[in-house]
């Protein structure tokens, strides 16, 4: 059971730090030198991905907080 819940959490990880990686970045830096995301995209487009990935992020960190609850009460 252990090693099952442990397996989620692994991948529950790597995703929240996938949709964390792809928000986009609202000060100038790193972000810059990958491109502009609103030349591509309108900017509603650009918005309504940005409010996804937060979701998503969200949502795999209180996932991610569960299962390590979980993990530690069983282990």
């Amino acid at each position: 059971m252990t090693i099952a819940i442990s397996i989620v959490l692994i991948l529950v990880a790597l995703f929240m730090i996938v949709t964390v990686l792809l928000q986009s970045s609202n000060a100038r830096g790193l972000g810059a030198i990958a491109g502009e995301v609103a030349s591509k995209m309108s900017k509603s487009q650009a918005k309504a991905a940005d409010a996804k990935l937060a979701l998503g992020t969200k949502i795999a960190a209180g996932v991610f907080v569960v299962l390590s609850l979980l993990l530690w009460i069983i282990g």
